[in-house]
């Protein structure tokens, strides 16, 4: 690839569904949590949650299904079941990894801002090879406990690689992620996911581009 050095410019990316290919493992552990508990997963379950941080999961998983637990105990119990699958099972989405070393190449600084807690994110990023990529790594829990509803968790990235937002590009499966990027004048490219296949036809509306494969991935940020 030849290209454009992107020195001043930054590249932030999500985890789940945007650089893994993960959803699946969390469709399967609410099927085999819920399922525990005489529950079926309701259609709406996945799509709730999806921006909220782990402990708001919990925590609106208690209050919707009147659970005993604690969520402590629920987010022990979903750390347990997805710790194998994510350091063996969840594989890169496509080219995933090549963008990202040759973004680095090019002069760009990288981050990733996740939901996800360290205990999942670091042995699934070792496990896809992608974990000596990133500059900054940032969890909705690092930027005071909000979920991706609300722009906090890239603004963090954009301020601890010393980057103005308005040279940042997200890359982002989640509407609403996508939505409270572009609302700092953040520029966002939005990775196809299944899980979000019913936001798709507005994400294609507000994103400045859509991928299927990271070999379709800008090359100027």
């Amino acid at each position: 690839m030849t290209s454009d050095v992107n020195t001043g410019k930054a590249a932030i990316f999500d985890l789940d569904g945007t650089l893994l290919d993960s959803m699946g493992v969390w469709d399967q552990v609410d099927i085999d949590f819920l399922g525990k508990r005489g529950i079926a997963v309701p259609p709406d379950y996945m799509t709730k949650v999806a921006s909220m941080q782990f402990r708001q999961i919990a925590e609106y998983t208690i209050a919707r299904f009147g659970l005993p637990d604690t969520p402590e105990q629920l987010m022990n119990e979903w750390d347990d079941m997805a710790r194998v699958a994510y350091a063996t099972v969840v594989e890169a989405k496509p080219h995933a990894a090549e963008y990202l070393a040759w973004l680095k190449r090019s002069g760009a600084k990288l981050a990733v801002a996740t939901s996800l807690p360290p205990s999942l994110r670091e042995p699934a990023m070792r496990h896809v090879g992608i974990a000596d990529c990133f500059d900054v790594t940032v969890s909705v829990d690092d930027a005071g406990d909000v979920g991706k509803d609300k722009p906090d968790v890239y603004l963090l990235a954009a301020s601890r690689l010393g980057i103005e937002p308005a040279a940042c590009t997200v890359f982002e499966d989640l509407l609403i992620g996508i939505r409270s990027a572009k609302s700092v004048g953040m520029k966002v490219w939005a990775m196809h996911d299944d899980s979000s296949d019913a936001d798709w036809p507005v994400i294609c509306d507000i994103a400045d581009g859509v991928l299927f494969d990271f070999a379709d991935a800008p090359r100027s940020l």
